[in-house]
């Protein structure tokens, strides 16, 4: 018997799943971080820049959360700032201008909802993200590897490929927050939690992901490994594909649209 959603969650949370800097660290090789959105600073949370993949140069964007609780108040817990979100268009935008895949590592319970995220314009950033990944002309591949919260998730993951960690979870909303919204109670968030379709399981029947990666022996090297070879392969079809933008908006268009026809059925 399969775990609940929400034990599901709990397990996207746990301090000792591996971080974005982790899958950085052991999945690529020669990466040379580059800081700030030209515009306001830096944001400690989101941490890009180019890497290579098997010999091939890419950019890599990852959401960090930090370990210890000096790393997590650094990291702001992978809530980035509206910053943040535009270092990332900026180095996306770089990677079109030189030709480089781009591999987005997403792990938020969502954006930062501060006062000050807001005065500088945290959703138009998360706009812009959307809009411009959409036609964004090299292959994009997102993996949710432990939270994927609303649109502070889905601000890096408008791409070719979505893929999710097997106990990876993806929703506009948490599940104590929905608890609280429909039933003025936090404490209901398991029984929210299983109507959210949130599982990675959920996910794919419903087009918004192409791929569960299975958590076998993760964070140790066959785990690394084999995500690798999976990323390598794909940007190499991705990359042959003369039709990407156009397959990308058809992508999004179809999302829910199979579930609904089978539901209808």
């Amino acid at each position: 018997m399969g775990i609940s959603a929400y034990e599901r969650v709990k397990q996207a949370r746990s301090g000792s799943r591996p971080t974005g800097l982790d899958y950085v660290n052991n999945i690529f090789t020669n990466f040379i971080e580059l800081h700030g959105d030209r515009r306001y600073g830096d944001d400690p949370a989101v941490v890009g820049g180019i890497a290579r993949l098997n010999g091939q140069s890419v950019t890599v964007i990852a959401i960090e959360k930090g370990r210890t609780a000096k790393e997590r108040a650094y990291r702001n817990f992978g809530a980035p700032n509206p910053e943040g979100y535009r270092k990332a268009l900026r180095l996306m935008k770089q990677a079109e201008k030189f030709g480089r895949p781009v591999i987005c590592l997403v792990d938020t319970s969502g954006a930062y909802c501060g006062i000050g995220a807001e005065e500088r314009g945290q959703g138009q950033a998360i706009a812009e993200n959307l809009m411009e990944m959409s036609t964004l002309c090299v292959p994009i591949i997102s993996i949710l590897v432990g939270e994927g919260g609303s649109g502070g998730a889905l601000a890096l993951a408008v791409a070719d490929r979505v893929w999710m960690l097997q106990n990876a979870v993806y929703s506009v909303i948490s599940p104590e927050g929905c608890a609280s919204i429909l039933w003025k109670d936090a404490s209901k968030a398991k029984i929210a939690a299983e109507s959210m379709k949130l599982t990675a399981e959920d996910a794919k029947s419903l087009g918004v992901i192409e791929r569960i990666l299975s958590e076998k022996e993760i964070g140790q090297k066959p785990f690394y490994d084999r995500i690798r070879t999976l990323l390598s392969a794909e940007i190499s079809r991705l990359a042959e594909d003369p039709d990407l933008l156009g397959k990308r908006y058809d992508r999004f268009r179809r999302i829910g649209a199979d579930a609904v026809v089978k539901e209808r059925a």
